[in-house]
């Protein structure tokens, strides 16, 4: 299941009237008087509980406009930041308003720009493209505004541990009971769908496969609770219930994505070789590309790991998008329905970033993902001497990278790209005081370590350099604080 999804969030699109569970209308109202009148700490928790916890779907018809829960929450978020910008005379998101922050922004509007000239700037587009902005750019920049330090991506990861724990419970009784209890708030079927024998529980998803994503995209963040002992006791039940939702979910993008982050964790001892290890999985992609009959991406095809998987279904829609370059790379398009069988069914996120906004949408949302890695992967080297800090950085390169695992078997078309963002918030505020510190220490660096004539090698200049250094750091790690 792709973004035509009859789910997909619009201002123009959904049922002809009013869908809100009067149980749904109270969290609403609740979540709503805490993201605005509460201290900041508070607004991601409630958000986010309430996004997940049984929003697909949810709205207020009004005027011929359909207002989604996920949107009503995210427009009060935005009064807040305004208020907060006007009011706090310090910076607003986390280490300031970043090169990714910037991407992310450009990415959100040229997609919407593509989007409405494909559809020759028809009102319904408008409005789509409308209500993605509000849900893209704004879903993004609340949790850039929650989120700022540790505390509180310890406290947005507990948050996912409880959501996880949750949601496996809600769907093991829905895998032996064969009744999703969230359907019965009015969008979602109560009987879940069933593929080879296999009931697939969906939760408060809107497809099981998101379910198990969601579950397994978080895991290694709750190995980092565990591991750190920031909060032993929600990382242990968070993976547990990460572990439920995707055996539960009975899908093979979940169980795939499981096995790539177990082998990027475990591949913490080579973390000093990475640029070996890559450029070596390029050159063997390469080589089997040259000597195969089919092109390399086929090999997504031969990956079955649970009856019924679609991997040939995986492997079609990176060969056709690649074969049908000039009929996407401009601002996308609308026919990748007739490029083969099913093909409208777009179970891949950079596909659909294709096919949604064309050749320059695709690259910058590639960007965003590299300069993340970047950014980690440079954090982790300053703090090579501080274990638990280079841990951390690690965690977070693990969680990035399983996502980008799932993003090769389901595109993120329902509340799900919430946590993508909040991951994005997260990598934002964690790194960014570990690479302002080695900002301000370059000057020092410039200063002292340049190369000299042996004759001008003295210890007392090796001694100066080095106390600056260390007095430099600890004013920097004060401030931080």
């Amino acid at each position: 299941m792709g973004p035509e999804s009859p789910l997909h969030y619009t201002f123009g699109g959904g049922s002809t009237g009013t869908v809100l569970h009067p149980i749904m209308l109270v969290a609403m109202i609740i979540a709503l008087l805490v993201i605005l009148f509460t201290p900041r700490k508070y607004a991601p928790i409630a958000f986010l509980l309430v996004v997940f916890l049984g929003s697909v779907g949810q709205e207020i018809y009004f005027g011929g406009f359909h207002f989604y829960v996920t949107r009503i929450l995210i427009m009060a978020a935005m009064v807040r930041l305004v208020v907060s910008k006007f009011m706090s005379p310090g910076p607003l998101l986390a280490g300031g308003f970043n090169l990714v922050d910037k991407l992310f922004i450009a990415w959100a509007c040229l997609r919407a720009l593509a989007n409405i000239l494909l559809n020759n700037g028809v009102s319904g587009a408008v409005a789509y493209q409308t209500s993605f902005l509000i849900d893209a750019i704004g879903g993004y920049l609340l949790v850039r505004y929650a989120i700022r330090d540790e505390d509180d991506i310890v406290r947005i990861i507990k948050v996912f541990a409880v959501l996880t724990c949750i949601f496996s419970i809600t769907m093991l009784d829905e895998k032996f009971n064969n009744q999703n209890i969230f359907g019965y708030l009015g969008i979602l079927t109560v009987v879940p769908g069933v593929r080879e024998g296999a009931i697939r529980a969906t939760g408060a998803f809107a497809h099981p496969i998101l379910a198990g994503v969601f579950g397994v995209a978080v895991m290694p963040l709750f190995w980092w609770l565990w591991q750190s002992g920031k909060a032993k006791v929600a990382g242990a039940l968070g993976f547990c219930g990460s572990v439920g939702m995707m055996l539960m979910s009975a899908s093979s993008t979940p169980l795939m994505a499981c096995v790539a982050a177990l082998f990027a964790w475990f591949a913490w001892p080579f973390r000093n070789k990475m640029h070996i290890l890559r450029w070596g999985i390029v050159a063997l992609l390469v080589a089997l590309h040259l000597v195969m009959k089919a092109p390399v991406w086929m090999l997504i095809a031969r990956v079955d790991l649970v009856a019924g998987n679609s991997g040939y279904h995986r492997a079609m829609l990176i060969d056709q998008c690649i074969r049908h370059f000039s009929d996407w790379w401009l601002i996308g398009t609308n026919d990748a329905g007739t490029w083969g069988w099913d093909l409208w069914d777009t179970s891949n996120q950079f596909v659909q970033e294709a096919e949604s906004g064309g050749l320059l949408t695709f690259i910058l949302f590639i960007l965003i993902i590299s300069l993340t890695f970047r950014k980690l992967g440079k954090a982790r080297r300053i703090v090579e001497n501080n274990p638990p800090q280079e841990r951390f950085m690690w965690a977070l390169s693990v969680t990035l990278f399983t996502n980008c695992v799932c993003f090769f078997g389901i595109s993120y078309f329902d509340h799900t790209k919430m946590m993508w963002f909040a991951l994005l918030a997260i990598v934002a505020a964690a790194t960014a005081p570990i690479l302002a510190t080695e900002k301000a220490l370059e000057p020092v660096v410039e200063r002292y370590a340049v190369p000299l004539k042996p004759a001008f090698q003295t210890p007392k200049l090796a001694r100066v350099a080095s106390s600056t250094n260390k007095n430099l750091q600890t004013t920097n790690q004060s401030r931080s604080r």
